[in-house]
């Protein structure tokens, strides 16, 4: 065994979706190891941090006044700076069990239009969690190499990526981005449009948490061929009194409607900047679904009908991001290819 391998015995690579919603962690030669939320508990007094991932999560709306939950990213990019670094670095040492003895070699995914200062604002949180070395790809590349398209060959593959503050759709061929589009309206947009609508329409204060759990339940982006409905509970405006009512799928569809038209319209502007040779491949081949805002009920759907084409969800849509950067790893002469740093 040479030293070099031996330092990665000890330090194996890591392959990071560092999402708004949530972070997942591949570790090379073990798989995904981490799927947490891309979130802090901080006690404000002491600026210390209480909980990380999915102990802060369960810690939102049931803490004191002076513990609060902070996420780092917004729309995809790094918003805290000194946060983000203190969570990558939970994260990277949770993956390696705290065994660590080197630092890794890591591979992040970055929305498509990610500007510099984001970039770097990546780059040197990651340093800074104890990385040697880290390399940034486009999401929707690896999305799409996560997928399983052909990313390599000379033909057309379109990908469109919805996660929690990004959408990104690109079309790719020959291991080359043809096009691509970074929409920041994506899942927590959607929850936020949920909590807006019943705030409005039934004077009733909803968390992050429940309009999640409602978009889940009985959102929809097309109609469905059975009426659905939840309880919803929250805190009555006027009254100040804990109040609960039912929604239907039809109230919730209206409230995403906003956000699933910006989509499905960026989807089609990618179509019309499309070369027509590669419009065909994709025509016969259909558009694949990533992410986890494509599970919204009858997403699908509605981009069939909006574009006449086939639409297919990848076979693990919630953790296809990182799957195809943990492929980045094995394969140095593709990563150096598509690397953006």
């Amino acid at each position: 065994m040479t030293y070099r391998s031996l330092l990665r015995k000890f330090s194996p690579d890591l392959a990071i979706d560092l999402g708004t919603a949530n972070t997942l962690v591949y570790v090379a030669g073990k798989g995904i190891v981490l799927n947490e939320p891309s979130m802090l508990a901080v006690d404000r007094r002491s600026g210390d941090v209480v909980g990380c991932g999915t102990a802060a999560r369960d810690m939102l709306g049931r803490t004191p006044g002076n513990i609060v939950a902070i996420r780092p990213l917004r729309e995809g990019v790094i918003a805290d700076f000194k946060m983000a670094e203190r969570m990558l670095n939970y994260f990277i040492q949770k993956a390696h069990r705290r065994r660590t003895l080197m630092r890794p070699r890591v591979v992040i995914g970055v929305p498509s239009e990610t500007t510099e200062v984001e970039k770097r604002a990546v780059l040197d949180s990651t340093y800074r969690a104890k990385a040697s070395e880290v390399h940034l790809v486009e999401q929707p590349v690896v999305a799409a190499l996560g997928a399983g398209l052909p990313v390599t060959e000379p033909s057309g593959n379109m990908v469109v990526d919805i996660g929690g503050g990004t959408t990104d759709i690109a079309i790719i061929s020959l291991s080359g981005v043809v096009y691509s589009r970074s929409l920041r309206v994506a899942g927590n947009h959607m929850d936020d449009a949920i909590m807006e609508y019943i705030k409005k329409k039934y004077n009733l204060l909803i968390g992050e948490r429940s309009a999640e759990r409602i978009k889940i339940d009985v959102g929809s982006a097309h109609p469905l061929s059975k009426t659905i409905s939840t309880e919803v509970k929250g805190r009555d405006l006027i009254h100040g009194l804990p109040k609960t009512i039912t929604v239907k799928d039809d109230e919730i569809r209206e409230s995403l409607s906003d956000a699933v038209g910006a989509i499905v319209a960026a989807v089609r502007v990618a179509l019309e900047h499309t070369p027509p040779e590669l419009t065909g491949d994709i025509s016969e081949r259909g558009i694949i679904l990533t992410g986890g805002g494509s599970l919204l009920r009858n997403f699908d759907e509605r981009l069939k009908v909006e574009t006449g084409i086939p639409i297919l969800m990848a076979d693990e849509p919630l953790a296809s991001a990182v799957l195809g950067t943990g492929k980045m790893l094995s394969d140095t002469k593709l990563l150096k290819k598509m690397a953006l740093n």
